[in-house]
């Protein structure tokens, strides 16, 4: 086909696609040999799209990809400084580029380069070719540089925002026509590509002299009638300089080529060629896509990982990996809550599925009766794949009032909900079809209680926390008020507050299609946000490798839950009633006279009024301070005998109270009546240092120093022909500060396998380890863990129960005897000072905004940044175990039914313990390799018995 009148030109700027690519995707690797091959993945996935929606009465006759041939060019002979600031490409980007040349000829796109001449340059060559022949041309690029080229049937294509440049969008942006913007940027000059030009004269500056006196020529040659004498005698000075950056940012359109533009017509890309491309990369989720594009059957392929990282745990044996894919711009519309669709029948539900499979994502949400996944009944559904336009799937909506069978009426309006999630479960596990949430955790297993298994997902939420711990929460209103300038529906609007609170189900059904709707929406809008985000905030790794893989495991293990005895929790709660009996009458005892112990009023007058103990403080209802730090410093007070036993006694009594109502009694409210177990929830991203938090019930805090609350794990048993299994990391935070702080004589010790709190004792006493004094060792393991935390001689005076001076000069002892310490504690706070952040051994970062405050909060701040690098490196090292573990015990009767902090907690046949402790305790030990080399070894200690108590 001869070009010519009524053909049209696509240009697409390949280089520009390689670096999209690359910084908006996450790094990977292809599985059989490690290539990495993230940004030929997005690359292709990017072409892709291209070739699927250039379509239409605007479709290209005619199209090419252009790539820059090398960073050498003629510029180089003429300015050798040119472009001479730019960075050498990243090393794992560098064997991508000729893999980018293999797919876009693999798509059946020409793919051209000319050796000394640049990518801009071609496309000016070939676009003043195919204007000159009477055709159109579509250059698909964002770079400022070709827009020197629009005007007479030339035009340039954002296609990352859908966004089309004219003249009018380039005049807007520097100020001139493009016949001009030559002008302008010679004498603005580009510190990127290394274009001095006129030195203090910007784009403004530039634009306003060109429109001035018309040319750039004109300007010099007029340059002693400038008024203002800096600007003057700057363009007289450097005029030779100016002109020498006029020749580097003006495109030679004369550049030598090899083919005609009919050679670039248009064609249709040969399957068998292009999935022999795809299976030889290994892109699975693509390699799928084109598949079901081409009516071909799609080859079984390995699924790609992360680059670097482990192979993330699966929702089940086989499950599908995580796909990249690049979030199409997200318009800037308003949100719009009336224009939310209500799907109430198949047909219209099958039609938006359809709309998430030719995309490759849909945002989900559920809407259900409860925040417990275990016992909440599913309401409805709301699904979002293209911001602005969302929808609702009502199915357990109720009247209110009852049926012909006695129970509740089901509204009107809605459909059955075995048809709705038949249709919903092929698309929320499809391999090819990213899942995209707000907390995804809650999601899975209410799709899970209905057999479907959700997968590949991403959580908004969890990109959050990667990107900006410590800055602010990660819910969905707060990510949306912050970075989408919107404020949700408040829940309260329909459920009511109070007494007169309803649940979902019983929300009128229009009002709940835009409260859930809207969820969609917004989550689907912050996933665009975020995900090209992550790999700039340096969170990919992070996000990939712990954050998201963590989902499903948390998941199954919280599905599980662990099986509680509720006849030993009532013999404990009797028994606690017992001790907190007796505890009170000594403590009336000592107070000479009885009072209510549960009251802090009455406790404050006894202490500070009747007893004297001096220096009490009230608050704004007028009683005594009694909280547990009073009351410790109390207990230290020599010459206050009286009140310090009777403080001791208080804080004992306090304790088993708080073990009596928080666990003995509550838990057996926890019991689920459908599987006879606690299931617990962690929070992925509730602390800041990437430590996971326990809730309903939480199962982390049970003390453990007390015999009390000890024997609270006793009622966490396995079942018949099964044994508890415990793996905990033996002082792996000793061990990561022993790392990171450098310390010889710990890190000897470590490797040794030496008691720790006895060579720090002896270090610091000079005593021998032989024969040392248990109470000596107590105090080095006190100080040990303390400065771990900040510790102050106040505070280690309250663990110790001793007086605050002999504290602080164990203290000063101890930074004597590992000076390393004291400077790994200053190098942290003046990072997070000079930073913001601090971060771990493997990359998380945590942000530290009020490092620099003054007054109260300052020390806090400073501990906190000292503390954040050693717990969040250990709370990294057990996630890598926790996403590694699945893999790792399948196979064997086991489940992994806990987590507590740096504990691991089993269920397994009573004849595959070993087996289990085998593979587990390897999977741990092992967990911070190959990301971190610790210095240290990590050991992990194994139990076993009938109950977590004995296993412990």
């Amino acid at each position: 086909m001869a070009f010519g009148k009524g053909c049209h030109l696509h240009l697409i700027d390949g280089s520009a696609f390689i670096f999209r690519a690359y910084h908006a995707l996450p790094p990977l690797t292809r599985k059989s040999d490690g290539l990495p091959v993230g940004a030929v993945a997005g690359f292709a996935n990017m072409i892709f799209r291209y070739i699927e929606e250039a379509k239409g009465p605007d479709a290209p006759t005619h199209a090419a990809v252009i790539f820059d041939y090398s960073s050498k060019t003629f510029r180089n002979e003429i300015f050798p400084e040119y472009k001479a600031n730019r960075p050498p490409p990243p090393e794992d980007l560098r064997p991508q580029f000729p893999l980018t040349r293999d797919a876009t000829r693999a798509f059946n796109l020409p793919c051209i380069e000319t050796e000394g001449f640049e990518a801009d340059d071609i496309i000016a060559t070939l676009a003043r070719e195919a204007r000159e022949a009477g055709g159109r041309v579509t250059i698909i690029s964002s770079d400022k540089d070709l827009m020197q080229l629009i005007g007479g049937g030339v035009e340039m294509l954002d296609a990352m925002k859908n966004l089309r440049i004219g003249p009018d969008e380039v005049e807007a942006k520097f100020g001139v026509r493009p016949d001009r913007v030559i002008d302008v940027q010679a004498l603005a000059g580009d510190s990127v590509d290394n274009v001095p030009g006129a030195p203090g004269i910007g784009i403004k500056t530039a634009a306003l002299l060109i429109n001035e006196y018309g040319d750039l020529e004109s300007l010099l040659a007029r340059a002693e009638e400038i008024k203002q004498p800096k600007r003057r005698q700057t363009l007289i000075d450097f005029a030779d300089q100016i002109r020498v950056s006029k020749r580097l940012v003006t495109l030679d359109d004369h550049a030598p080529l090899d083919f005609t533009l009919e050679s670039l017509e248009v064609k249709d890309p040969n399957p068998e060629e292009l999935m022999a491309f795809l299976n030889l990369m290994e892109f699975r989720t693509l390699t799928k896509r084109v598949a079901d594009r081409f009516g071909v059957e799609a080859p079984t392929l390995p699924p790609m990982e992360p680059a670097g990282a482990d192979a993330a745990a699966r929702w089940a044996a086989g499950a599908a990996p995580q796909p990249r894919l690049e979030p199409k711009a997200v318009p800037e519309a308003p949100f719009d809550t009336s224009a939310y669709v209500c799907i109430r029948d198949g047909e219209t539900l099958q039609a938006w599925l359809s709309e998430a499979r030719a995309l490759g994502w849909l945002a989900v949400d559920t809407e259900t009766t409860s925040l417990d996944e275990m016992r909440a009944d599913l309401v409805g559904v709301s699904i979002c794949s293209v911001a602005g336009k969302a929808a609702y799937i009502p199915l357990g909506h109720t009247t209110g009032g009852d049926d012909l069978f006695g129970g509740t009426a089901r509204a009107p309006g809605q459909m059955d909900l075995d048809a709705a999630l038949a249709l919903l479960k092929p698309v929320l596990e499809d391999e090819a079809i990213l899942k995209i949430g707000q907390n995804m955790k809650y999601d899975l297993k209410i799709f899970a209680r209905h057999g479907i298994r959700v997968a590949p997902f991403d959580d908004t939420m969890l990109m959050s926390y990667a990107m900006f711990s410590g800055l602010h929460n990660h819910g969905m209103d707060e990510l949306s008020e912050r970075y989408l300038d919107h404020r949700p529906i408040p829940i309260k609007e329909l459920l009511g507050t109070g007494k007169a609170q309803i649940t979902f189900d019983k929300v009128e059904i229009d009002k709940a299609v835009a409260y859930a709707a809207e969820d969609a929406d917004i989550t689907l809008r912050l996933w665009a946000r975020f995900k090209p985000m992550l790999h700039r905030a340096r969170a990919t790794t992070i996000y990939e490798t712990e954050e998201r893989p963590l989902v499903p495991v948390l998941a199954d293990m919280e599905m599980a839950g662990v099986r509680v005895d509720a006849q030993v929790l009532a013999r404990m709660s009797n028994a606690f009633a017992q001790k907190m009996a007796a505890l009170e009458a000594e403590i009336q005892d000592l107070a000479g006279q009885p009072f209510n112990v549960g009251s802090p009023k009455q406790l404050g007058e006894i202490l500070f009024d009747q007893i004297g103990v001096p220096g009490g403080t009230k608050g704004k209802t007028g009683a005594y301070s009694t909280g547990a730090d009073v009351l410790e410093d109390i207990t230290t007070m020599e010459d206050q005998p009286k009140a310090a036993a009777l403080s001791s006694k208080v804080l004992d009594w306090r304790q088993i109270s708080k073990l009596k109502s928080t666990y003995t009694d509550a838990l057996q409210g926890h019991l689920n009546p459908e599987t006879g177990r606690v299931h617990t929830s962690y929070s992925i991203a509730g602390a800041n240092t990437g430590r996971l938090a326990s809730t309903d019930p939480n199962l982390q805090n049970i003390p453990v120093r007390s015999d009390e609350g000890r024997r609270i794990r006793e009622a966490f048993v396995a079942g018949p022909g099964m044994k508890i299994v415990s793996l905990d990391y033996s002082q792996i935070e000793l061990r990561i500060l022993a790392h990171v702080a450098d310390l010889p004589a710990m890190k000897e010790a470590f490797r040794e396998g030496l008691d720790i709190h006895a060579m720090t004792a002896s270090e610091m006493f000079n005593v021998p380890i032989e024969g040392m004094d248990p109470m000596i060792r107590r105090q080095a393991k006190a100080i040990n863990f303390g400065v771990i935390y900040g510790i102050s001689g106040f505070g280690l005076a309250r663990n110790l129960r001793i007086p605050r001076a002999e504290a602080q000069g164990f203290i000063d002892r101890y930074f004597e005897r590992f000076p390393g310490i004291r400077k790994y504690m200053d190098d942290t706070v003046a990072f997070a000072k000079e930073n913001g952040f601090v971060e771990t051994l493997f990359g998380r970062r945590i942000h530290t905004p009020e490092i620099n405050a003054k007054g109260p909060g300052a020390g806090f701040a400073k501990r906190a940044a000292i503390n954040a690098p050693i717990q969040g490196a250990a709370a990294d090292v057990i996630r890598r175990a926790m996403v590694r573990m699945p893999d790792a015990i399948r196979g064997l009767p086991a489940t992994m039914l806990l987590q507590v902090h740096d504990e691991l907690i089993f269920e397994v046949e009573e004849g595959a313990t070993e087996a289990l402790i085998a593979a587990a305790r390897a999977t741990m030990e092992g967990a911070a390799d190959p990301a971190v080399h610790l210095s240290v070894p990590l050991v992990v200690d194994a139990g076993t018995g009938a109950s977590w108590a004995e296993a412990h």
